[in-house]
């Protein structure tokens, strides 16, 4: 390599580059995933080109080039060998969104494999490995050669990400978290791609979610995180397809790893809520439609709800399960997964009708009860957090139970009912909820 070549791919002159308004080369932008990757860039030197990212933004061509260093970052799963047609599903990240747990064997049993690398929750947001761990004995640590071999015989597993996949991510997601470069789309939409494209699937349906409880409240920019998402695909010749839903009120009816388990298998036995079902059918029905299994969304509106009235999509589930070293007898019987010591219910202050239940308070209460993380080195309490939650336009009487607190503290117990003493409002009409499936971007 020739001297000016090294000088343009040192990591002041990539910083300036960027912090000058450029557009950074192919080589640029690999130079910056490899020295996070190796370790070849210092802490403040990522921190400083990511704080320029996040100024300076970037072209589609630069996020799909950044997403393709990440994804190349390790190694990438090689799934050839799964004959069927291989579609992951990811939100955005809201409340009481336990979606993927029932979603995926629904999924599977209709033909479609689903390889999912999940996230853990951190801050008011809920993660899938932490429900998934509130059953006894369950693995998430699975390695690429296990991750491979369950999804060929099984269809599905749950994985959390590893040294092997996209670590430049791992790197590149704890310094945004600590330098406030976050939320911005190009280096949400690159760590949000990079991971899903290294698990080696056909395709992706894409959860973006909006409102008090989701991690981008405004729709326009929801909308907007939605087409760069689907572009980044269209760029690296993957089909992508984001569904924008509505995250005004928790998902559901309940907020809490064991809890949130339970109403996952109430879905799987086609006694899920009714806002619950209406998501997870929507992601599905672009899941089947992506992986060509059903012709239209109606079809496969019907074979999802087939497999459910069956039985078939839990005992996919319960096969999931049993692989990956959890306790089956929790499925059978959720009375045995982790209960907490109190269950304490709140009462509506009055009669009428629920007129709001707050997203993001919820959320707040259900942390002070040790059902999430502030910090992501906090422990999380599986039995602990929020349920039996009221709906938004339902009618109750004075006294009656606006949700249960479970609880394993007086003082937690404490805390959280007077935040949720906020976060539900009883009005003499009943309140509107915005419409939980917005447009389709593809």
């Amino acid at each position: 390599m020739s001297e000016p070549s090294r000088r343009v791919l040192s990591p002041p002159a990539i910083i300036a580059r960027k912090r000058d308004g450029h557009v950074l080369t192919p080589e640029e932008i690999a130079a910056f995933v490899r020295g996070a990757t190796d370790g070849s860039w210092a802490d403040y030197q990522l921190s400083a080109l990511l704080m320029a990212i996040y100024f300076r933004g970037m072209t589609p061509a630069e996020t799909a080039d950044l997403t393709s260093a990440i994804m190349r970052s390790g190694a990438v799963a090689d799934l050839s060998a799964v004959r069927r047609p291989k579609v992951d599903k990811h939100s955005s990240g809201g409340v009481g969104d336990k979606v993927s747990l029932h979603l995926a064997p629904m999924v599977v049993v209709c033909g479609v494999a689903v390889p999912m690398m999940s996230g853990r929750g951190l801050g008011h947001t809920g993660g899938t490995l932490d429900k998934l761990e509130a059953i006894a004995g369950f693995r998430v640590d699975l390695s690429l050669a296990e991750f491979r071999d369950q999804v060929d015989k099984i269809g599905a597993a749950f994985i959390g990400q590893t040294a092997e996949l996209a670590p430049a991510d791992k790197k590149l997601y704890a310094l945004r978290d600590v330098t406030a470069t976050i939320e911005c789309i190009p280096l949400i939409c690159a760590s949000i791609m990079g991971k899903k494209l290294a698990e080696g699937i056909d395709a992706l349906v894409l959860d973006v979610k909006f409102g008090r409880g989701a991690f981008m409240p405004d729709r326009a920019r929801a909308r907007e995180l939605a087409a760069a998402l689907v572009a980044i695909g269209h760029a690296v010749g993957k089909p992508v397809r984001a569904v924008l839903t509505a995250m005004h009120e928790p998902l559901g009816r309940t907020v809490g790893n064991a809890l949130e388990v339970a109403e996952s298998i109430a879905c799987l036995h086609g006694q899920g809520p009714a806002d619950l079902m209406e998501v997870t059918l929507a992601l599905g029905e672009q899941m089947l439609l992506l992986g060509r299994v059903a012709p239209t969304a109606a079809a496969a509106r019907r074979q999802l709800l087939a497999g459910v009235a069956s039985g078939a999509s839990f005992a996919k589930f319960r096969e999931i399960v049993a692989a990956q070293g959890g306790d089956v007898r929790m499925l059978d019987d959720p009375a045995r997964l982790p209960a907490a010591r109190w269950r304490e219910p709140l009462g509506a202050p009055g009669g009428g009708w629920v007129q709001d239940v707050d997203a993001r308070k919820v959320a707040v209460a259900a942390l002070r009860l040790g059902a999430g993380r502030a910090k992501a080195e906090d422990r999380i309490d599986p039995a602990v957090g929020v349920g039996a939650l009221v709906k938004i336009g339902e009618k109750v009487e004075a006294g009656a139970p606006l949700c249960l607190i479970h609880a394993n503290s007086p003082e937690a117990l404490a805390e959280a009912r007077k935040v949720l003493a906020e976060a539900i409002r009883i009005g003499p009409s009943p309140g509107v909820a915005p419409a939980l499936i917005g447009e389709v971007t593809e």
